[in-house]
């Protein structure tokens, strides 16, 4: 998998995203893994003039962002589609959703860490039970409030969902809740799969 093998396809770093942020994650991903030795690309399922096929990769990432409690449709659909490439390589999934937040907030409550983490297992199942699509590793990360780059009327719904999750409502600046640390050791723990499958 590593760029000194020289026949190894890249990893594929494949994200949906509504505001930016979960390029941002996709991105640093695969930065994290050029770094480790690997070749890897971030794609936007949704952006690409041509459909992505995951047998041109020798493992996936995919990172979908969660708004209303769905994820990204562009994503839902890709895997639908190319389900069964998927199931052929390593993969991971990685829930972009704020939810996170609430669980990852040093000042929520028991019950409210419990509540959130709740809602989130809870979207992600549904998005494995509508693709049909279970990866091995499966990751929850906060994402942001972009207040800045939504519309008037985003900024208001955004503000709402974040009083409920106990987030930031200063709409004047962005607020980045990922966690980038714990982000590594995640990407880490993937590229260790890859590098000695059989110790997993």
């Amino acid at each position: 998998m590593a760029v000194g093998d020289g026949v190894m396809k890249p990893i594929g770093v494949l994200y949906a995203t509504r505001s930016g942020h979960t390029r941002r994650i996709a991105d640093h991903i695969a930065n994290e893994l050029h770094e480790r030795g690997f070749e890897a690309e971030a794609k936007n399922v949704g952006a690409e003039a041509a459909p992505l096929d995951p047998s041109h990769y020798s493992a996936a990432i995919l990172a979908a962002s969660v708004h209303y409690g769905q994820h990204a449709s562009e994503m839902v659909e890709f895997v639908k589609n190319r389900r069964s490439e998927l199931d052929k390589i390593p993969s991971a999934f990685i829930s972009v959703t704020l939810s996170e937040a609430g669980v990852e907030r040093p000042e929520s409550s028991p019950q409210e860490r419990a509540r959130f983490a709740a809602d989130t297992q809870r979207v992600i199942e549904k998005f494995f039970e509508e693709t049909e699509w279970r990866p091995a590793r499966v990751k929850a990360v906060a994402g942001a409030l972009l207040y800045t780059k939504y519309n008037l009327l985003l900024r208001f719904v955004m503000k709402y969902m974040a009083k409920n999750a106990h987030a930031d409502t200063d709409t004047s600046r962005d607020h980045d809740y990922t966690d980038w640390l714990t982000l590594d050791r995640f990407v880490d723990e993937f590229a260790q799969q890859l590098i000695s499958p059989a110790a997993v």
